[in-house]
């Protein structure tokens, strides 16, 4: 794994530990804080999809080029 990756897959794991935590520790419980919650993590996830996205077509070019 590149360092590159490393730091992006640490990054999205410590902000869904800390929204898992923010959650469980929120003293309001209404659908808000959920809602908003979730739309934050849809948002991250897009965020990572297109990282991954840009990733394996980086891959993809480079492989491209070794064979030729």
């Amino acid at each position: 794994m590149k360092k590159e990756t490393k730091i992006v897959a640490g990054i999205l794991a410590g902000a869904a530990l800390g929204a898992a935590v923010a959650l469980i520790l929120s003293t309001d419980k209404t659908d808000d804080v959920k809602e908003k919650l979730s739309d934050w993590f849809a948002d991250l996830l897009d965020a990572s999809k297109d990282k991954l996205a840009d990733v394996a077509d980086s891959v993809k070019d480079k492989i491209a080029q070794v064979r030729h």
